[in-house]
């Protein structure tokens, strides 16, 4: 594929650096010094300009481009320049941004008027990767395909609920939730209307969270006992992790030095108790009971700071402890000294990346858990596809193919038998690998 990156700092450099076995990358940057350090030691084309610059972006190809990635430091450029890119003939545009208000659609929609393909949040990406840690290993946020509030979690069966044994059909669900996938002895596959959930099942299911809380009563014998999650830095991470994690599930602390932004989150965090307090202190990591925490995450946008509290709370007693750090070499040395999980931004990008590197009408494909036979798709709608002739009921998708969510003019909705696809829509579907072919039969655009 030919890939354009828009950036080369330490995000885009890593990126170039990955792809480039694989790929044709072609990367602009500014700094003639760093264009011509990867001109000397990468496989790739670095050219020096402004990533905005539509003569620039001509000169390096994105007219047939496959994929153009804007990992610039000023959320500006890369909206212009991903768009610029796109309106040019590349087939996909990815715009990096910072900003909260530019990923806030409910006042504009930025991605739509730029009519880019995805906005990307670092910091978020980093949020996802450490909630799906701290709720456990099974879990997949859905909101990593541009879905506001709609995520799949999972749940074990312990024992003889409401749920368990009747088959789905009849267990009469809210419209808004699904019973998405199920992992039973070993095997996992997606559950149909006649299937039924048996104790010891792990059970993956779809919706928003506060649905998804209520649902799961019908499958847990016994209210699960409340994790204790401490969070130090109220930063962009810190917050989109907190508001991951708030509900009735866990008990979250979040603890930032500076009073404003304390105010701030304590006004945006319902269930979550806001604490100003130094986090490098070992005294206010005591008096926030850090020891009795069965997770602590460091995130305070300084990677030293980050691991003096790993290893002070780890001292302390904390259970489990996760840490963000924006260098990778850090890994090793937070695992050395017993840190259980690592969050790089340099390894949630290329996470992403690797999903869009897709073609046709799939717009990016991963698998539900690494390893996993099961894959989520994002999928986009074209004119004259198959899929949108009938109501779903009657369209005939194969077996083990569930479309889990439908995404029409920015709004998400879990879609039932007598809904119908729209072309422009974009829906997300969980398939097994085997089906896939098939399910794409569905999707293709007439000859």
């Amino acid at each position: 594929m030919r890939i354009l990156i828009l950036g080369a700092g330490t995000i885009g450099s890593s990126i170039a650096e990955f792809l480039s076995p694989h790929h044709r990358v072609t990367l602009i940057d500014q700094d003639r010094e760093t264009v011509d350090r990867i001109n000397a030691t990468m496989d790739v084309r670095a050219l020096v300009g402004s990533a905005s610059d539509a003569v620039l972006l001509f000169q390096a190809g994105a007219t047939d481009a496959d994929l153009c990635l804007a990992v610039t430091n000023s959320d500006e450029v890369n909206l212009v320049g991903a768009s610029v890119a796109k309106a040019m003939g590349t087939r996909r545009a990815i715009a990096r941004v910072y900003s909260p208000n530019i990923l806030d659609t409910s006042t504009f929609d930025y991605r739509d008027h730029f009519r880019l393909d995805r906005l990307v949040s670092l910091e978020r990406l980093a949020a996802l990767d450490l909630a799906r840690v701290v709720r456990g290993t099974g879990t997949l946020s859905i909101e990593i395909f541009t879905v506001a509030d709609l995520e799949m979690q999972e749940i074990e069966i312990r024992g003889k609920a409401p749920g368990v044994g009747v088959p789905l059909r009849e267990l009469r669900l809210p419209r808004g939730v699904r019973v998405g996938t199920v992992l039973r002895q070993g095997k996992l596959f997606i559950a149909g209307p006649e299937d039924s959930i048996e104790i010891g099942d792990r059970v993956a299911l779809l919706g928003r969270r506060d649905e998804l809380d209520v649902v799961k009563t019908l499958f847990e014998t016994e209210t699960p006992q409340r994790l204790g999650v401490v969070i130090a830095g109220g930063g962009e991470t810190g917050f989109q992790l907190a508001r991951l994690l708030e509900g009735p599930r866990h008990n979250v602390v979040l603890m930032e030095s500076n009073r404003e932004r304390c105010e701030y989150l304590a006004s945006h965090l319902r269930d979550v108790t806001v604490v100003c307090c130094d986090v490098r202190s070992r005294a206010a990591l005591e008096e926030e009971r850090v020891g009795s925490a069965d997770y602590f995450v460091a995130c305070t946008g300084d990677d030293e700071n980050n691991l003096l509290a790993c290893v002070e709370a780890k001292e302390l007693g904390a259970q489990k402890v996760a840490a963000v750090v924006a260098r990778s070499d850090y890994r090793y040395i937070l695992t050395k000294l017993g840190v259980d999980h690592v969050t790089t931004p340099p390894d949630v990008v290329r996470r992403e990346v690797e999903a869009h590197l897709t073609t046709g009408v799939v717009v990016s494909k991963k698998p539900l858990v690494p390893g996993s036979k099961v894959f989520v798709m994002e999928l986009e709608v074209v004119e004259g596809a198959p899929v949108t002739e009938h109501v779903l009921a009657r369209v005939g998708l194969p077996r083990q193919c569930l479309i889990a969510a439908v995404i029409r003019e920015g709004f998400a909705m879990l879609p039932a038998a007598d809904d119908r696809i729209k072309p422009r829509d974009t829906v997300i579907v969980l398939v097994h690998e085997d089906m896939i072919d098939e399910m794409l039969t569905f999707f293709q655009p007439p000859e």
